[in-house]
């Protein structure tokens, strides 16, 4: 199964683009920063996330601010078109919505 769901800050959201296909794509950047118990231990993790979003996903995600923190969820795949052993990944994002209260910083 390859799901994955992350509460991230919008970074950078490029030019609405089309696909080949006439489908609207968004290219975006996500910034994560939380705190997870590791080995029992408190660990600060953070990351820098490449994402996309087609169809009204995009339409919708090209409209939020810089800076709002989303929780959004979809799959990873290779940044490459070919599913190769790709060191780079690209999240694509399915969904997103407010985040719950209860996990807000």
């Amino acid at each position: 199964m390859n799901q994955f769901i992350v509460t991230a800050a919008l970074a950078e959201v490029k030019a609405l683009r089309y696909t080949p296909a006439g489908l609207p794509a968004l290219d975006l950047e996500l910034i994560h920063h939380s705190e997870v118990s590791d080995q029992g231990s408190p660990r600060q993790v953070g990351l820098q996330l490449r994402a996309v979003a087609f169809g009204a996903m995009a339409e919708k995600l090209r409209n939020q601010a810089i800076g709002s923190e989303w929780q959004f969820s979809g799959f990873i795949t290779a940044a490459k078109a070919k599913p190769t052993l790709s060191k780079q990944i690209v999240f694509h994002i399915q969904d997103f919505q407010t985040v719950p209260i209860l996990h807000q910083q």
